[in-house]
C-alpha cells in the first residue's frame, strides 16, 4: 500500500521521538543525523513534540564555532502507555511512563482451557485496571494500550485471524476488549513486539539486520531488515515456526507435520523430555513453566537427562537457526521470550555450536547469536511503542482535520 505524505509525517515523528527516548538530550543537529532528515524538518517535528508536551527544552551544549545548540530531553511524565503480553500461559502489562521506564506492572495466570475469547479478554481488563491503579495515573494521561497476541493479527480492524494454539478464527480482539477499556487501542503479534523492543533497547540497537527469534509455547521470528520492521504484504512475516524441520514430522497445531514450533516450543521440549525419560522428575505434564523451570535448575546441577534436552533442544533450534542466517545475513540473532530467559547461557552455548553445523561460513562469520538483554518484558515494552506509535498518528490526524478523533482508535500505525 501506498503511504500518504500524512503517514510518512507520522513515521518521521514518531523516528524523531524515538531517536530522543533513546538519546536524552540530544540537539536538533543530532536528530538530523541520526534519522537521515534535513534540520528544517527536524525541527518542525521537534515543535510539534514540544507543543504536545511529548519532549521539553533542557537547556544549551556548546557547538565548535557556532552559537550554543538547544537541547530536547523526553517529558517522561508527559503521559503513560500500557503494553500487554498476552501468552498462552499467561498475561502480562506493564505501564510506562513516555521514556519507556516501567511505572507497574500486573501478571494473570492462564491455566490450560482458559483460552476462550471472553476469558483472555477477562484477564487482559484485570491486569490493565490493576497497573493504572498502582501507578496513580489520571485516565487522560493513559495515550494508548498496545496489545500483543499470538499468531495472525489484521491490525488495521484489530482481529486475531489465527491463533492455531488456541483455535481462534477471526475473533475481534479489540472490540470486545473496547467494552472493557476506554483507552485507545493497538494490536500486533509477539514477533513484531519483541523485535521492536529489540530495536529500541536491545541489541539490535544501531544494526541494520536483525533477526529475533521468540521461545515460548508458541515459536517465531521477528524480521529487522534495512533497519526498520519487516512485516511483510499481509503482516504475517516471521512465521518461522511454522517452517518445516523434519518431514513427516510431529504433528503441528497449524495441521502440517514437523514444525519448527514442535520441536522447540515450551510443549515440544516437554515431548523432547518425555521421549528421552517418561517417568523423570523433571516433567510436570501439565505445566509448561514447571517443566522448563525445573530443567533449567537440572541443567545448573548437571543432571544428565536435563543436560541431553537441552542439547537435543538446541540441535533442532541451530538447525532452524541456521536457516534464518543463510536466508537474511543478519548481523545479530536474539533469542529472546520466557523459554529463552529461563534456559539462558546453557541454552545459547549449545545453540551456537549447533548453528555452526548448519549454516554457510560466510553469513555466519557475521552473525552474533545472544540472549535479550532487555531486563523489563520485551512484548510488552514493544506493544507501548505500538500505541506511542498509534498515539502519533492520531496526533497527526486531529492536527489535519482539526476536530477530535474517536476515543477507540482502529487505525494501525504505518510502520
Amino acid at each position: 500500500m501506498k503511504r500518504t505524505s500524512r503517514d510518512i509525517r507520522t513515521a518521521n515523528r514518531y523516528e524523531v521521538l524515538r531517536q530522543i527516548i533513546a538519546a536524552s538530550p540530544t540537539s536538533r543537529q543530532e536528530l538530523a543525523a541520526a534519522t537521515g532528515l534535513s534540520l528544517a524538518t527536524v525541527a518542525t517535528l521537534v515543535g510539534e513534540l514540544l507543543d504536545l508536551r511529548m519532549i521539553t527544552e533542557v537547556g544549551f551544549e556548546d557547538s565548535a564555532g557556532g552559537r550554543p545548540r538547544g537541547l530536547v530531553a523526553v517529558n517522561a511524565s508527559g503521559g503513560a502507555l500500557i503494553g500487554v503480553d498476552i501468552a498462552e500461559t499467561y498475561v502480562r502489562v506493564e505501564l510506562f511512563d513516555l521514556a519507556l521506564n516501567v511505572l507497574a506492572r500486573a501478571d494473570e495466570d492462564m491455566r490450560p482451557g482458559e483460552s476462550r475469547p471472553e476469558q483472555v479478554v477477562g484477564h487482559v481488563a484485570a491486569a490493565v485496571g490493576s497497573v493504572v491503579a498502582q501507578a496513580g495515573v489520571e485516565g487522560a494521561r493513559v495515550l494508548g494500550v498496545g496489545v500483543s497476541v499470538p499468531g495472525q493479527v489484521d491490525r488495521d480492524t484489530g482481529v486475531a485471524e489465527y491463533a492455531p494454539n488456541w483455535d481462534w478464527h477471526d475473533v475481534p480482539l479489540l472490540d470486545l476488549l473496547a467494552e472493557h477499556i476506554a483507552y485507545p487501542l493497538y494490536m500486533d503479534n509477539p514477533l513484531r513486539a519483541s523485535a521492536v523492543a529489540e530495536l529500541w533497547f536491545g541489541a539490535a540497537r544501531g544494526r541494520g539486520d536483525a533477526v529475533v527469534v521468540n521461545l515460548g509455547t508458541g515459536v517465531g521470528a521477528g524480521l529487522l531488515l534495512g533497519g526498520g520492521l519487516h512485516r511483510g504484504v499481509s503482516n504475517s512475516a516471521g512465521e518461522w515456526g511454522h517452517t518445516t524441520l523434519v518431514l513427516d514430522g510431529r504433528l503441528c497445531h497449524c495441521g502440517n507435520h514437523g514444525c519448527v514450533e514442535t520441536y522447540v516450543g515450551a510443549p515440544g521440549i516437554m515431548v523432547n523430555l518425555q521421549e528421552l525419560a517418561a517417568e523423570s522428575a523433571l516433567l510436570h505434564p501439565d505445566d509448561q513453566t514447571a517443566t522448563i523451570d525445573a530443567l533449567a535448575r537440572g541443567v545448573a546441577a548437571q543432571d544428565p537427562v536435563a543436560l541431553k534436552v537441552v542439547r537435543d533442544t538446541a540441535r533442532y533450534l541451530g538447525a532452524g537457526i541456521a536457516d534464518l542466517v543463510n536466508l537474511f545475513n543478519p548481523e545479530v540473532v536474539v533469542l529472546s521470550s520466557w523459554v529463552a530467559a529461563a534456559l539462558g547461557e546453557p541454552l545459547l552455548h549449545e545453540v551456537r555450536e549447533a548453528v555452526a553445523r548448519h549454516a554457510l561460513r560466510r553469513p555466519l562469520a557475521a552473525t552474533e547469536i545472544v540472549l535479550s538483554a532487555i531486563p523489563t518484558d520485551p512484548v510488552c515494552l514493544g506493544a507501548a511503542t505500538f500505541a506511542l506509535e498509534g498515539a502519533l498518528q492520531t496526533v497527526g490526524q486531529r492536527t489535519a482535520a482539526k476536530r477530535t478523533t474517536p476515543a477507540r482508535s482502529r487505525t494501525a500505525p504505518p510502520s
